[in-house]
């Protein structure tokens, strides 16, 4: 018996062929939507004024509205917007920038596209880091210094450097890198990038590895004098550093302490009724990577 075509394929109807191109159709949806959002990615850049290019004393990071101050921020704007379109070009879908400096450092006319800055105070979040959370793959520190103590950190400090203090995690020393650090890396967020003088690079390798970027805007000669480098050579340098900065996401691990954490803090306060000083401690287990400030 002959058969018909429509008998070798039984399944060939209009409805069935319908269904059929609705399935494709929605597979291939899904597949392009699944392939956009592995393609976000969101960079937090936290940021400070003491390890940008051409600061070198603390005139330009204190005294706010100072002609001193006003040219600085104009320098931290021009790395931060070097680091940017490093980003962007190497892949960055998204950045976010966290005005980190204690008197803020933004300069809203001098914004460059690809980010949005965040500034002002009072602000939520751990440590100041505003939004940070674990839709970011990576986090950026532009403009940072060494901790208190550093013999050849420009502006070095922790915290403060008016009552100088000193934080000790499980007995060793550390700065506001390793403080960052601890608060990213409870959402999961490495660093992939530090920015400052040659002693602050020094001490992100020493904490983070050799796989993260430095780039160092400047040699530090004692607390307040410095090696300058050119501003053409540290801004290409930046925006290199952060274009290679997105390739190295992968290898890059969020940093964590072993928690509970047995802290310590030294900071020196006025005696009462005298112009003298004295050098208070503190000690106290932290249970939370949150908490790493609370002191």
């Amino acid at each position: 018996m002959k058969q018909t075509k429509s008998s070798l394929f039984p399944f060939r109807s209009n409805s069935a062929i319908k269904l059929i191109r609705i399935f494709l159709f929605a597979t291939v949806v899904i597949f392009m939507n699944s392939l956009e959002i592995s393609a976000q990615i969101k960079i937090y850049v936290n940021t400070d004024l003491e390890g940008i290019s051409g600061v070198f004393n603390f005139t330009q990071t204190r005294e706010k509205g100072s002609p001193e101050n006003i040219q600085a921020c104009e320098y931290f704007m021009n790395d931060l917007a070097a680091v940017i379109n490093g980003l962007r070009d190497g892949g960055a879908t998204e950045v976010v920038v966290l005005d980190g400096h204690g008197n803020q450092a933004v300069v809203p006319h001098l914004m460059v596209p690809g980010a949005t800055y965040i500034t002002g105070k009072p602000r939520s979040g751990a440590g100041n880091l505003t939004t940070l959370d674990s839709s970011f793959a990576a986090m950026v520190m532009v403009g940072f210094h060494a901790m208190n103590g550093t013999h050849d950190g420009v502006l070095n400090h922790t915290q403060s450097s008016k009552s100088e203090n000193r934080y000790w995690y499980n007995g060793v020393e550390s700065g506001e890198l390793v403080q960052n650090a601890v608060i990213a890396g409870y959402y999961g967020v490495p660093f992939i990038m530090v920015t400052g003088d040659v002693a602050t690079c020094r001490e992100a390798t020493h904490f983070f590895g050799d796989n993260v970027v430095t780039v160092a805007t400047k040699k530090g000669l004692s607390r307040e004098a410095a090696e300058l480098y050119p501003f053409e050579e540290t801004r290409k340098a930046l925006y290199e550093g952060a274009k290679k900065a997105m390739s190295v996401i992968p290898k890059c691990k969020p940093y964590h302490l072993d928690f509970p954490v047995k802290a310590k803090k030294q900071y020196l306060q006025k005696v009462s009724g005298s112009s003298e000083t004295e050098l208070v401690t503190k000690e106290k287990v932290i249970l939370n990577p949150l908490q790493i400030l609370d002191l």
